[in-house]
């Protein structure tokens, strides 16, 4: 079997799709390495993943705020490169995945004339119009071409669907990767049930935004289960008594007891819940991701509602509600939840990996290094 290296970042959404794939990997028989950040280590080791973290690169975690200034000096850090560099010596694979955001590794792969392949972990349409933004010219300043480098990727595998994916470029389109380990199905709740799922991340003005969501679905006569994950103090919320306070539930068991999601408009858990046929109110909480491209594409497509980052109690309140009652809506996230399920993008993704392996990518890459 062949060695693959899974090149990750502690990025919140991105890891439980580069989990579920590598572990997929790993269950053909493929030997599969992981290099990342010291927080992710728990999640891959459980699956029985090998996992390094980064020997001389910056440290960065998820769980405290951090800056744009910070956020930039982890997608542009050429030390990751070279210690990709070296992992490539110690243990030479035959195949790298890279994260489409880390440009500091892929400028270092590319100066050697390695090649390897990219991950999407949204919409490639997303990574082509933020390339053309502020960021991309932060970037183009540290003498990195962000699209430049991830078109060079042997292929660029967008993790999501197509139909949602409009202005993308030329890319392979796997299906949406899911965490966890069940199949998932069409939702059947019980009684009227809101997911509350704001994001993992510790973005600036979590809090407030979290209480505006609180304050919002407080009073509703239906059940709402709220998840904060690690980033937020639940006891800093001011909670009202028909909303269930989790730190953490598994996504997997809760959706297909819900009749609606509201969530952050991050792409793993947006994807989660149109696979059980959920439609979604997309809260951004963060101006600088694809949270609010994400609401807007779910307005598009009928299935849901994009609202502002700053959104009133009451526009959040108003937006549930109309969202929990029977409607068009309903029917477009279930088309798009039959297509994310027919597709399962877990097992393409490997399929692709694993025929790009068993046509010698390694030795492609030796031929042009001579």
């Amino acid at each position: 079997m062949s060695s693959i290296l899974f090149v990750t970042w502690d990025g919140g959404g991105n890891t439980p799709p580069t989990l579920g794939i590598a572990d997929e990997l790993r269950a053909r028989g493929h030997q599969v390495q992981v290099l990342g950040h010291p927080d992710q280590y728990e999640r891959f080791a459980e699956a029985g993943l090998r996992f390094t973290t980064y020997p001389t690169a910056r440290p960065f975690t998820s769980r405290t705020p951090h800056s744009t200034t910070t956020l930039l000096g982890v997608l542009a850090d050429r030390a990751m490169g070279r210690d990709v560099r070296a992992e490539l010596e110690a243990r030479p694979a035959d195949l790298v995945v890279v994260d489409c955001v880390l440009f500091g590794v892929m400028d270092a792969l590319r100066q050697d004339e390695r090649p390897y392949v990219v991950l999407e972990h949204s919409f490639d349409s997303y990574f082509r119009r933020a390339a053309r933004g502020p960021l991309g010219l932060l970037l183009r300043l540290r003498g990195l071409r962000p699209m430049d480098l991830i078109d060079h990727g042997e292929p660029v595998l967008a993790l999501t669907l197509e139909d949602l994916d409009a202005g993308h470029g030329d890319v392979v389109h796997t299906g949406p990767v899911l965490g966890g380990t069940v199949r998932p199905a069409p939702a059947h709740p019980t009684e009227p049930t809101v997911l509350l799922s704001l994001s993992t991340v510790a973005f600036p003005g979590l809090t407030r935004t979290w209480q505006r969501a609180v304050d919002a679905l407080g009073g509703l006569s239906v059940r709402v289960v709220a998840t904060t994950g690690p980033a937020l103090d639940p006891g800093s919320l001011r909670v009202p008594a028909n909303i269930e306070l989790h730190r953490w539930l598994p996504h997997e068991d809760v959706m297909p007891q819900v009749s609606l999601v509201v969530g952050h408009g991050g792409h793993a858990t947006t994807m989660a819940a149109l696979a059980h046929d959920l439609p979604v109110v997309v809260l951004p909480v963060d101006a600088k991701t694809d949270q609010a491209f994400m609401g807007r594409a779910l307005e598009r497509a009928g299935a849901g509602r994009g609202l502002g980052r700053w959104s009133s109690p009451a526009t959040i309140r108003a937006a549930v509600v109309q969202l929990l009652g029977d409607g068009p809506h309903r029917e477009a996230a279930a088309r798009i939840g039959g297509r994310i399920r027919d597709l399962d993008g877990r097992l393409r993704a490997a399929d692709i990996l694993e025929e790009l392996v068993g046509n010698g990518v390694q030795q492609a890459s030796e031929e042009r290094a001579e």
